[in-house]
């Protein structure tokens, strides 16, 4: 699926104003105050109705207790938000989601050191350099 520039643009400006009001603390509930938030990425919907925002609490201590308190402060989060994007007609709707992305990096790192792996991708890399053909 390829975002068009209008999408990156507006998941651009989201995510820079939705970071700037959980830095200053601008909702008040005591599970977002409890520690900072960072929001790598929100991804904006082809009708720019829908924001799922990719959230991250640092160190990723009770992420699910974060993601719910943010689930539960979307009305007001989105009324921070119309105050400062101006640009936009309609104000996204916002979800939130956990961003595993630093997770799947440590999986997919733990897989590829996994000795059987290891010893198949030697194996592949032994028979090239003999000069025989790889079979697929």
């Amino acid at each position: 699926m390829t975002l068009s520039q209008r999408q990156l643009r507006v998941g651009e400006l989201v995510r820079h104003a939705l970071s700037d009001i959980l830095m200053r603390g601008e909702v008040f509930d005591p599970d977002l105050s409890a520690q900072p938030i960072t929001v790598p990425e929100v991804r904006m919907s082809p009708d720019l109705k829908i924001a799922t925002v990719f959230v991250m609490p640092l160190g990723g201590a009770n992420a699910d207790v974060i993601v719910k308190a943010l689930a539960r402060n979307a009305r007001p989060l989105r009324g921070e938000l119309s105050k400062r994007i101006r640009q936009l007609k309609f104000m996204p709707t916002l979800r939130f989601r956990l961003d595993t992305r630093f997770d799947d990096d440590d999986r997919m790192r733990d897989l590829l050191s996994d000795r059987r792996v290891v010893a198949d991708l030697d194996d592949d890399g032994s028979a090239d350099e003999r000069g025989e053909e790889r079979r697929g």
